[in-house]
């Protein structure tokens, strides 16, 4: 009676820890699903195509520029002095081709009449001596206050029709974007939105290691249970279901979380105009995450037939295969002995490992890691810019996600279940 209520117990904890681990699977895809939608939204309404390579970012940027440097231009005491020599040098020029024009020898009775009315009337001496108070007289007035704002206005009327020639197809794009994400995330403007989503991230992060963890950890004491009992025959059998159940939970959240993350973006673009800065910030370049079954989805949709064989063929020796394993396996335990004998049922449970490529994908996975960071890392390293006109930093985001690591713990765990049942029956004690 006593094993019996011990045994019903630790079938009734086990299944709690089968409830948890199922709960903190769902909570880890969940949570994935949720960042991924965030990071892409973000990526969408930061994308360069809406900044760094739109003309009518660029119009707007320099146009402030060029606006602020109209509505802050005064003439200086050195410009007013630079004018008044200029307006000097064009006055006496006048003066003399004008009294040289007339002093010229005339055929017509009019133009001696003219010449001679013109010096007997007209000093030239005194003319060009009136250049210089005449010349102060324009240089006063062109820089009043009233005329320079006359022309301030009228340099910012030529600027807006300009910038009314100045456009791209981005802009209508542009705008709904930004509307569908700031009403997404109820803001109102690009730093609330940024600042939003970056605290969104980080909780996120954090929930998200914190949910792998717990995923794993229940896993593993299951297994450090399992192993702390495995001098109880009668218990292995049930165990072993259990375990099975929890390769089952690792499988389905490690190949629908996402496994890898590429995200490429301009940190930061500065560029120096006309004494003041052209900024763009947190530009993104490229931004995808993918779980094993959306790499999958993704080649099998390509109308590609080597991409659409590759797809096929992880699903069937990552996917398909590891799942007919296990349930090989579960039919070899708890099947009639003639079921369970079966060769066919023995080949999938014993032999078939040699097919199952869940172990070699997390080893393609890891390389492909290395080999887009590395290469992100050099082709980003070339857009690194730092001079006195231009600075432009960049920053490489590319990391292994949830997806990645939980699958590598189902590999594992599924090794050694193989091992277990290879290497002993069941219903014998775990030593």
């Amino acid at each position: 009676m006593r094993r019996k209520v011990a045994n019903i117990i630790l079938l009734i904890g086990l299944s709690a820890l089968l409830a948890w681990a199922v709960y903190a699977g769902y909570r880890v895809q969940s949570l994935s699903a949720e960042r991924t939608q965030v990071k892409e939204d973000y990526s969408l309404s930061n994308s360069v195509t809406f900044g760094v390579f739109s003309v009518d970012q660029w119009r707007d940027r320099i146009s402030d520029v060029i606006s602020d440097q109209i509505q802050g231009y005064q003439i200086t005491p050195e410009q007013q002095a630079a004018i008044k020599r200029a307006v000097e040098k064009e006055l006496h020029g006048l003066v003399s081709k004008t009294v040289a024009e007339i002093n010229a020898p005339q055929k017509s009775l009019g133009g001696k009449l003219k010449k001679l009315a013109f010096n007997a009337l007209v000093d030239s001496g005194q003319l060009q001596a009136q250049v210089r108070p005449f010349a102060e007289t324009i240089v006063a007035k062109v820089s009043s206050p009233e005329s320079q704002d006359r022309l301030k206005s009228i340099a910012g009327s030529k600027m807006k029709q300009l910038e009314k020639q100045i456009h791209d197809s981005t802009s209508a794009a542009n705008y709904v974007v930004t509307q569908y994400v700031y009403k997404k995330y109820h803001v109102a403007d690009p730093v609330s939105f940024n600042q939003r989503i970056t605290q969104q991230l980080a909780q996120q992060k954090k929930q998200l290691i914190q949910w792998v963890c717990i995923l794993l950890g229940t896993v593993a004491f299951a297994l450090l249970l399992w192993l702390a009992l495995h001098k109880l025959v009668h218990l292995q059998t049930m165990f072993f279901v259990f375990a099975l159940l929890f390769a089952f939970i690792l499988l389905a959240v490690g190949s629908l979380a996402p496994v890898i993350e590429v995200d490429a973006r301009i940190q930061s673009l500065d560029l120096a105009l006309l004494g003041e800065k052209v900024h763009f910030q947190n530009q993104v370049l490229f931004y995808q995450s993918k779980s094993i079954v959306g790499i999958v989805s993704t080649l099998v949709r390509q109308q590609k037939p080597d991409a659409m064989v590759a797809g096929i063929l992880i699903l069937l020796f990552v996917l398909l295969l590891p799942i007919i394993r296990l349930l090989a396996k579960g039919i070899h335990l708890l099947a009639p002995k003639n079921i369970a004998q079966h060769p066919v049922v023995r080949y999938v449970t014993f032999e078939m490992n040699k097919w199952d490529m869940a172990d070699v994908m997390i080893v393609a996975m890891l390389m492909t890691y290395i080999g887009l960071n590395g290469i992100l890392k050099s082709q980003l390293s070339d857009l690194n810019i730092h001079n006195s006109t231009l600075n432009v930093v960049t920053a490489n985001g590319t990391s292994l996600q949830p997806g990645y690591f939980i699958f590598t713990g189902y590999v594992l765990f599924a090794l050694l279940l193989s091992y277990i049942l290879k290497s002993r029956r069941p219903d014998q004690s775990i030593k």
